[in-house]
């Protein structure tokens, strides 16, 4: 996605999901939970940067349940800025489970420069969608649009919002799962995303098949083996890869730790080097190491 200097996130990235659907080619975005995740998207030239509420629980030692506040959010998404200019989505769960919380996510995260947050339909207190030691639980749709509103006044068009209905991950159907994006729509989400665990991506295809409005957008957790062609040429306007650096990272940390307890020593050639760190935050340093 080429940049466009002077416009504001929201604008750009809204230019790259109306470009997606014209070309079916779909945004793709990245989770990243730091500065380093984001250096790493930027010179891999992935085109958003999603803040995923899972990844950022975890970095931060907490459950994916709701424990996050937007100040915490927003200090992650002005960390990701400093080190790229990519547009950066937030995953703001059910925003709290009202429209007053909604209206103070809104806030704080266009204040911290979001180009975009997502929302979700679930009730409050959420659990992550792949939880098997809990079940997921629906909110009221009259809720989740009261929210929608709030997040666009408080906003003041200054960050999009993507839907994202919960209803295929607590069991419901593709029809319910589309009613309440269709509603979400009317009340003014820019984009959504219809969830899905279903993991030879089948809903996922059906769900393209039907849907006909603003930008669909889909994270493939669950359904990897699709590529971005596939879902480009099904309709999907961006697809979210939302923890696979997190994932990356613990399995090279694991990999690393568990060498040195073999070996008693870690070997060079398998780390980044220093310089490499220090220039996520200062490009141009240098280093010996």
């Amino acid at each position: 996605m080429t940049t466009v200097i002077g416009k504001r996130p929201s604008d750009r990235l809204h230019g790259a999901l109306e470009k997606a659907q014209q070309t079916g080619l779909p945004v793709q975005a990245i989770g990243a939970a730091n500065a380093m995740a984001a250096r790493i998207a930027a010179d891999s030239r992935f085109d958003a940067l999603w803040v995923s509420g899972l990844e950022v629980s975890t970095a931060f030692g907490l459950p994916d349940e709701n424990v996050l506040g937007s100040r915490d959010l927003a200090d992650v998404v002005m960390s990701l800025r400093r080190v790229c200019d990519l547009p950066v989505v937030v995953d703001i769960d059910n925003a709290g489970g009202s429209a007053a919380t909604a209206r103070r996510y809104a806030f704080d995260l266009t204040a911290a420069g979001a180009a975009a947050v997502c929302l979700e339909d679930s009730v409050y207190p959420k659990c992550n969608s792949f939880s098997e030691h809990r079940a997921q639980g629906l909110a009221d749709a009259d809720l989740a649009c009261a929210q929608i509103k709030e997040i666009k006044a408080a906003s003041a068009g200054n960050v999009l919002l993507i839907a994202r209905t919960e209803t295929l991950i607590c069991g419901g159907t593709l029809d319910e799962a589309l009613h309440r994006a269709e509603a979400y729509q009317a009340a003014g989400a820019d984009a959504v995303l219809v969830h899905s665990k279903d993991t030879t991506g089948d809903q996922a295809m059906a769900t393209a098949h039907r849907w006909n409005g603003v930008p669909l957008v889909t994270v493939p957790t669950a359904f990897p083996h699709i590529s971005q062609a596939v879902l480009g040429e099904a309709g999907f306007a961006m697809a979210i890869y939302a923890n696979q650096l997190s994932r990356a990272a613990m399995t090279a940390m694991r990999s690393a730790a568990d060498s040195f307890r073999t070996t008693g020593m870690f070997r060079a050639d398998a780390l980044a080097d220093v310089q490499d760190l220090l220039r996520v935050a200062d490009p141009d340093a240098l280093a010996c190491l």
